[in-house]
C-alpha cells in the first residue's frame, strides 16, 4: 500500500472544526489574501492573518504531535481551532505554493513550539518514574472500592424491585407514568454510582411514545436491565471476561491492563455525541498489521470540544492497550512513534450477511451491546420498501442490511449515495439491531475517504 503524501486535505482540515460556525469562517479564509510571512516545515504551519485591528494576528499550528494538531493564535477567540487556524491549515493543504516550504520559522513561532514542547518531554520524563495513580495507599482504595461496590449492590437490588413492580402492574401503566418514573429511578442509580444502568433507565422513559410496537421494545430494555443486575448480584459466579464486562457496563472504573499492541493505525472515522453536560469523541482505529478495530474516547466539558483530534485518513503509529471485558474494542492510546499522517491504507471488508453474524456473534460475549465496528466492502446504497428507508445491498450476493434511522436523517446518506451513483462503494460503520449506521465511505479503485458523520 502506497501513501498519498503528507499533505492533508481540506476535508481533514475541516473535520477540526469545533462547529459549523468555524468551518464556515474558516472556508473563507483559506485563501492567499488575507495571508502574510506564511510558511511550513517540521510539521509546523505558521502565517499572519490581518483582521479588524491595526496588528495581524499571529497564527501557528503544530502536526507534529502525536495526539493530534495543537493550536496557537493570538485573536481572543475560544474556540479551538479558530476560524485562522483552519483557515491557515486549508491554505497549506492547497499545495500551491502559498505556504512554503521554510528552513526556521520566525521567533514568535519558534517560542511557542519549543514551550509546548519542552513541557511535553518534562511530563513525559516525570511520568515515566511515578507510580501509578492510587498507588500510594492501596488499601485505602480497596475500602473505597468496597463502599462502592455495596452502593451499587444496593442500587441494583432496588432496580430489580422495579422492574418487578413494572411488570406486576403491566407495561401498559409505563405509557401514563411519563418520564417522571424513570427520571426518579435513574436518580436513585446515580446516587448508586452506577451511571450505566442510570443512563438506560433514563432512556426507558422514550420507549412508550417511539410508536407501534413500543411494549415489545420496553421488555426487551427492561430484560436487558435485569440481566445486568443479576450479572452483578451473582459476579462471582461469572468468567472473569464477562464479570469485567458486567463491571464496564454499571459504568465501574477500570484501567487498560490489556497488553499493548504497535501497529499502524488508520483513523476510520470521528463523531461527537453531547449531551449538556458533556461532549464525548468516539475515534474509530484500524490496525494496518494486527487487524484489530479499536475505539478511542475523549471527552469535552459541556461546550468544549475534547481535546483528543484525528481526522478521517490519518494514519498514526502508536500502542493500543484494550480495556477489561469480554470482546472489548475501547483502548487507551499508549506510546506514540509517529505523527499521524495522510495514508492511502483501506480496511478489509465483509458482506453484509457477514457483518450481521459478527454482531450476532459479539452479543454471546457482551448482551448489552449496541453495536459492532464493520467495514462492508461492495455494497450499494438503494432504498428500501418501507418509506424513505435505505438499505446496503450486497453488488454480487442477494443480502442487505437496513440503515438505522438516525442515519436516514443525516446528510451523510446523500453524500454517500452521491459518492456511490449506483456502482459499489466501500463502507465503514456500526452494526447493530437496529442496522447499519454508516461513518465512512471510499470510492472504487482510488480516492480519499468521504466521511459521513
Amino acid at each position: 500500500m502506497t501513501e498519498q503524501g503528507v499533505r492533508w486535505t481540506a476535508e481533514q482540515v475541516l473535520a477540526l472544526a469545533p462547529d459549523a460556525a468555524s468551518r464556515k469562517a474558516g472556508s473563507k479564509l483559506g485563501t492567499a489574501g488575507p495571508w502574510s510571512e506564511s510558511g511550513s516545515g517540521e510539521g509546523t504551519v505558521w502565517g499572519l492573518c490581518k483582521g479588524s485591528g491595526s496588528r495581524p494576528y499571529q497564527t501557528v499550528v503544530d502536526l507534529a504531535d502525536a495526539s493530534g494538531p495543537a493550536y496557537k493564535c493570538s485573536c481572543p477567540s475560544r474556540k479551538f481551532p479558530c476560524k485562522h487556524a483552519l483557515g491557515l491549515l486549508l491554505l497549506w493543504a492547497e499545495g500551491d505554493g502559498s505556504v512554503p516550504a521554510v528552513a526556521e520559522p520566525p521567533e514568535w513561532a519558534e517560542q511557542w513550539l519549543s514551550g509546548r514542547r519542552e513541557r511535553a518531554e518534562s511530563k513525559r520524563v516525570e511520568g515515566g518514574g511515578s507510580s501509578a495513580p492510587g498507588s500510594a495507599d492501596p488499601e485505602a482504595a480497596r475500602r473505597r472500592a468496597e463502599r462502592r461496590a455495596e452502593r451499587v449492590t444496593a442500587g441494583a437490588t432496588e432496580l430489580e424491585q422495579r422492574l418487578a413492580d413494572l411488570l406486576r402492574g403491566g407495561l401498559a401503566s409505563a405509557e401514563q407514568a411519563g418520564y417522571g418514573l424513570w427520571d426518579e429511578t435513574a436518580a436513585r442509580m446515580v446516587d448508586a454510582q452506577a451511571p450505566g444502568p442510570a443512563a438506560r433507565v433514563r432512556e426507558l422513559g422514550a420507549i412508550p411514545a417511539s410508536g407501534p410496537g413500543w411494549p415489545a421494545r420496553l421488555l426487551e430494555e427492561c430484560a436487558l436491565l435485569h440481566l445486568l443486575d443479576q450479572g452483578w448480584l451473582r459476579r462471582d459466579r461469572l468468567p472473569d471476561t464477562l464479570a469485567a464486562t458486567v463491571r464496564s457496563r454499571l459504568g465501574l472504573p477500570a484501567a487498560a491492563d490489556g497488553p499493548p499492541v504497535r501497529d499502524r493505525w488508520l483513523v476510520l472515522a470521528q463523531y461527537d455525541t453531547v449531551d449538556p453536560k458533556l461532549t464525548t469523541r468516539r475515534i474509530w482505529l484500524h490496525g494496518a498489521e494486527s487487524g484489530h478495530t479499536r475505539l478511542l474516547l475523549s471527552y469535552g466539558a459541556a461546550g468544549r470540544a475534547p481535546e483528543l483530534s484525528l481526522p478521517v485518513g490519518l494514519a498514526l503509529e502508536a500502542e493500543l492497550s484494550v480495556f477489561p471485558g469480554a470482546g472489548q474494542v475501547r483502548a487507551a492510546l499508549g506510546e506514540q512513534h509517529a505523527p499521524p499522517a495522510p495514508a492511502a491504507l483501506r480496511p478489509p471488508g465483509v458482506t453484509t450477511a457477514q457483518a450481521a453474524a459478527r454482531y450476532g456473534d459479539a452479543l454471546r460475549e457482551d448482551p448489552w451491546l449496541d453495536s459492532v465496528p464493520v467495514t462492508l466492502d461492495r455494497v450499494i446504497p438503494t432504498p428500501d420498501s418501507e418509506p424513505g428507508a435505505w438499505q446496503l445491498a450486497d453488488a454480487e450476493a442477494d443480502s442487505a442490511l437496513p440503515l438505522t434511522p438516525s442515519a436516514r436523517s443525516r446528510p451523510g446518506l446523500w453524500r454517500l449515495v452521491a459518492l456511490s451513483g449506483g456502482a459499489p462503494v466501500k463502507v465503514f460503520g456500526e452494526c447493530g439491531h437496529r442496522g447499519f449506521t454508516p461513518l465512512t465511505a471510499w470510492p472504487e479503485g482510488a480516492g480519499a475517504p468521504v466521511t459521513l458523520c
